[in-house]
């Protein structure tokens, strides 16, 4: 759903659509992307059209960044303890 509101706005019709999922589940997909703040939704007669809101999309994928780089940085140190057990003879 994230993906497919990343190219606009839909209504929530086309978004359950090509999923395998009942309409009442993509609405509660839905409800926790809205309550999370992630998406917006606005209903206009029967339509209820839902978009992404950017900015806490960058602050969530701020926050993954900072995480990944957290570990990229751990797996280095581990990948470079290893290394070095393999290289000392008496560790084995």
């Amino acid at each position: 759903m994230v993906e497919r509101l990343s190219r606009g706005p839909a209504a929530v019709s086309e978004l359950a659509k090509p999923l395998a999922m009942s309409l009442s589940a993509v609405m509660q997909h839905l409800q926790v992307l809205e309550t999370s703040g992630l998406v917006r939704t606005e209903k206009v007669g029967r339509v209820r059209t839902c978009q992404i809101e950017p900015v806490a999309l960058q602050t969530a994928e701020h926050w993954i960044n900072e995480r990944r780089s957290l570990w990229e940085r751990r797996f280095d140190q581990l990948g470079d303890y290893l290394a070095a057990q393999d290289d000392d003879p008496d560790s084995k």
